[in-house]
């Protein structure tokens, strides 16, 4: 007598169909056998099997017959998206951000915790996540073992592999932490910890302006510089993690000293909103001026709106930050050719500095193709970490066999 594969531990092409399987009902939404026999080129009798193995896991449903092209009506299937959930966590200096989805990544519930008053110590960190994401869970009414994936997005070098966070200046004690350890000791889940610039790009392609883009840069200007790097539909994160740390650029009119790992690159102390409200205030001293005397910000979105309108103190301002850019963006062209260029942060995807980028590039010949705003905001971040956690649960759900 034959034996059989136990459906909890199929063989090594049995598990390589029932993820093909998987993942076509996942991008399908549903469909019927036959549509899988077409789509896969698996043969009917195989489609049938892997169907039966994903009904006995509980990974997909029956959802009755559908619509007759003039013989039999299908049977119609679908992935069972309600069967887990993902969650996103991002970290900041100021609050932790969490966006909970379905296993198809269709948003469930979003909240936020603000820091202050609060210790950022890693533990604190970790505890006050741990506290959120069971609050949310009970929400939701969705059992704790549920939660499959959580991605933690942090702005900092991080290691993937070891899910160990290098360095973070705007927290306390966050030098070479084991993120991913420390959360593991709160959940049971897979555990994914990646710097969140890289994050944003992931999201920018998910949802964003970089749908459809196997390899683009995104460039993102704000509290932090910094970029995020996708080379053939992957993200770059060098041999070093640090792929994308363009703060620590030696551009020649601003330094040529050397990067230094716990400090805070050349490039933040010119172009991020505290360095353009820096200078923009301190402008405001001049005591020759015959204008009216303009008024100190603390917005740096208000002082790009007065560039855009033609304040002419506001103009230079960003004149000069354009000029920057713009080589930045030369020299990263030059090294990876991509096909799309975004700006993202409240600073890279204001209208006035993309213009004025284009303007300082529009006589390259080559290597620059096309330069425009990231579209997401915030919400980049937390939808790279959903697309990222999408990535991996085929094999959260389907583990590979043991020899």
């Amino acid at each position: 007598m034959k034996a059989l594969v136990p459906v909890g531990r199929p063989s090594h092409l049995r598990h390589t169909n029932a993820l093909t399987v998987l993942r076509l009902l996942r991008e399908a939404g549903s469909c019927s056998r036959a549509d899988l026999v077409r789509a896969s080129g698996l043969s009917a009798p195989t489609v049938t099997n892997v169907v039966g193995d994903l009904l006995a896991l509980d990974l997909i449903k029956t959802l009755g017959e559908g619509e007759s092209s003039g013989g039999r009506p299908p049977d119609l299937i679908s992935f069972k998206a309600e069967r887990g959930c993902l969650l996103a966590v991002q970290i900041t200096s100021q609050s932790l951000s969490f966006l909970l989805t379905d296993l198809s990544g269709a948003e469930k519930a979003t909240s936020a915790v603000s820091l202050a008053g609060h210790k950022t110590t890693p533990e604190t960190v970790c505890h006050l996540i741990g506290v959120e994401t069971r609050r949310l869970l009970k929400k939701q009414t969705i059992a704790w073992e549920q939660l499959l994936v959580l991605v933690v997005a942090v702005p900092a070098i991080t290691n993937v592999n070891d899910g160990i966070v290098v360095s973070v200046s705007t927290l306390e004690n966050w030098r070479s932490v084991p993120l991913r350890s420390l959360l593991n000791k709160i959940v049971e889940c897979r555990v994914i910890v990646e710097n969140d610039t890289n994050l944003a790009a992931l999201g920018e392609r998910h949802c964003g302006a970089a749908r459809l883009e196997e390899s683009f840069t995104l460039i993102n200007i704000g509290v932090n510089v910094s970029a995020g790097i996708v080379l053939g539909g992957r993200l770059h994160h060098g041999a070093q993690w640090s792929a994308g740390e363009i703060a620590y650029l030696r551009v020649p009119t601003i330094t040529h000293r050397l990067p230094r790992l716990h400090e805070f690159g050349e490039l933040e102390s010119v172009l991020t909103t505290s360095a353009i409200l820096q200078e923009w205030n301190a402008s405001l001293v001049d005591q020759h001026s015959k204008e009216a005397p303009a008024q100190e910000e603390s917005d740096v979105v208000k002082i790009l709106d007065r560039a855009q309108t033609g304040d002419p103190k506001a103009a230079e301002i960003i004149k000069t930050r354009a000029a920057i850019v713009s080589d930045i963006i030369m020299n990263l062209a030059l090294i990876l050719n991509p096909g799309l260029i975004l700006l993202g942060g409240e600073i890279g995807s204001h209208p006035i500095l993309l213009t004025s980028v284009q303007e300082e590039l529009v006589l390259s010949e080559f290597a620059v193709t096309r330069i425009a705003a990231a579209t997401l905001g915030e919400l980049a971040v937390r939808w790279g970490a959903i697309a990222v956690a999408l990535e991996k649960i085929p094999l959260v759900l389907l583990p590979q066999p043991r020899d």
